[in-house]
């Protein structure tokens, strides 16, 4: 390991301590990055782009901790949907829908803790997740799935499960994303959401998550970008001082790292600007800023390093808040390492990859048979899947739906993504004589993807559906199945179904 110089100031060095940004490269870490991180960086953060397989990520990881043997090293991995470990192939584990769906917390703390394993084994020690959101709004654009339910206790008992599961790991939780993201309709990626309830609604449903978080011990709480009225009028919770210093720290007790939502997020970059955006962050509260899902680069780090030291020299962000700040960052890495170092991994039991998350996704389905029901499939179909666009958080990358299932059970099935008004009709055509087997995500808030399964079942009544996403729409086809997610897992446990019957 590498000893730390004394490059730079100390207010350069808390500057510098408090982001986590991420780099581009599967391979070398960047010389960039090692640099910074001998001047006093202390986090970096691993997206889809830096993953090809484990083993290659511990090798990128084990080069990190070369450079600072207590560095964080955080990634974006919730499972389900939103997966960048195993962003090529889906995810092993379903996400907290279909956890919730369940309602086993033992089940949720057990998946948690292989996940954790899973993480540990790379080298990453701080996972942002879980989401604690209530989703209160089903026709929520970003959370959906990625929330355990629409009921706060359900969710508030889940969330605990997972932060104990996950962190029985020695691997840090970050409860997201505060004060609640689940009764929006509006994608924080894009512009602010305003969640406008009064407080005692917000204190019954929103909180009780991040409540039940804090008292299961999470080591971070990630802000939301996002504006509840009854909290504060003026400034989304991010940089918001009555939600982040107020609420979090001082009536809810906790004593924790606050780390950010993506800053390059437009609700925060496209109102506030970047770097004045992450200043009034650091002021009002947060810890850590999260700045690498879409910036990657040198230039970015240190255009906001150097925007806090000015904001510091100016008055506009006290120097002890700052440097507050840096300390909170470095002590969760010492937790990170004195968990390491006391085997957390080991004695949480079991290894990782032990099937946990196939069991939890068959659990986890719905199955309705309808009146047109005859027979299991028996010969290669054709999979058509109605494909909505991604939202930003689940991206384009992962694979999802059952062909690959189908057709490694059935060589020669056939398949093709639709989207759009006269979807249904192309299927159709396509198809041919083949029975079809027709895969959606949230039909519900997509008219011409349910008028495509309508126009697919009235056509041909043995139409088998997959509702990969919330299944607030009505069953329907002769074999209809809620998995409640779209990771690997739950199109494996789908296609079981499909063949058995």
């Amino acid at each position: 390991m590498t000893t730390l110089t004394h490059a730079g100031d100390t207010l350069t060095r808390n500057a510098l301590a408090v982001l986590q940004p991420g780099f581009d490269g599967t391979t070398t870490v960047p010389d960039w990055v090692r640099h910074r991180i001998g001047e006093g960086l202390a986090s970096v953060s691993l997206f889809g782009r830096n993953v090809q397989n484990a083993e290659q990520v511990t090798a990128l990881t084990a080069q990190l901790k070369a450079e600072r043997d207590d560095l964080l090293i955080a990634i974006d991995e919730e499972s389900g949907d939103v997966t960048r470990l195993e962003v090529r192939t889906g995810s092993s584990y379903p996400g907290n829908h279909a956890l919730g769906a369940v309602d086993d917390p033992a089940l949720t703390r057990e998946v948690a803790a292989d996940l954790g394993r899973r993480l540990a084994a790379c080298g990453i020690n701080f996972n942002w997740a879980p989401s604690a959101d209530v989703n209160a709004n089903p026709d929520n654009p970003v959370i959906g799935v990625r929330s355990f339910g629409s009921d706060p206790d359900l969710v508030a008992r889940h969330t605990a499960a997972y932060v104990e599961g996950l962190q029985s790991s020695g691997v840090a939780t970050s409860a997201k994303h505060f004060p609640g993201h689940g009764d929006t309709a509006i994608d924080s990626h894009h512009s602010v959401p305003v969640i406008d309830v009064d407080r005692d609604v917000l204190n019954s449903r929103d909180l009780a998550p991040f409540r039940a978080a804090i008292a299961a011990g999470t080591r971070a709480v990630m802000s939301a970008h996002v504006l509840a009225p009854a909290l504060d009028p003026d400034n989304p919770g991010t940089i918001s001082r009555r939600i982040l210093t107020g609420l979090l720290r001082e009536e809810f007790g906790y004593d924790g790292l606050i780390v950010t939502d993506g800053m390059d997020m437009q609700a925060i970059a496209g109102r506030y600007g970047f770097e004045r955006g992450c200043v009034l962050a650091i002021a009002a509260g947060a810890d850590a800023i999260c700045t690498g899902g879409g910036p990657s680069d040198e230039g970015t780090v240190l255009r906001l390093r150097d925007a806090f030291v000015a904001a510091v020299r100016s008055g506009e962000l006290p120097e002890e808040r700052l440097a507050d700040a840096a300390d909170r960052v470095r002590s969760l890495a010492g937790w990170a390492v004195a968990s390491r170092g006391s085997g957390a991994a080991e004695h949480a039991g079991g290894a990782p990859d032990s099937g946990i998350g196939l069991v939890a996704a068959r659990r986890a389905l719905t199955v309705t048979r309808g009146e047109t029901y005859a027979a299991p499939l028996t010969s290669a179909p054709y999979v058509a899947t109605f494909s909505p666009l991604p939202n930003i958080a689940v991206g384009n990358e992962t694979p999802w739906g059952v062909t690959a299932e189908l057709e490694r059970r059935f060589p020669g099935t056939g398949s093709a993504t639709y989207s759009g008004e006269g979807s249904g009709s192309q299927a159709l055509a396509a198809a041919g004589t083949r029975r079809i087997v027709a895969v959606v995500r949230d039909a519900h808030r997509h008219a011409w993807m349910a008028d495509a399964v309508k126009t697919l079942v009235a056509a041909r009544p043995d139409t088998v559906v997959v509702e990969m996403g919330v299944p607030q729409s009505a069953p329907t086809g002769a074999l209809h199945i809620a998995t409640r997610g779209a990771a690997r897992v739950c199109g494996e446990a789908a296609a079981e179904v499909i063949v058995a019957g």
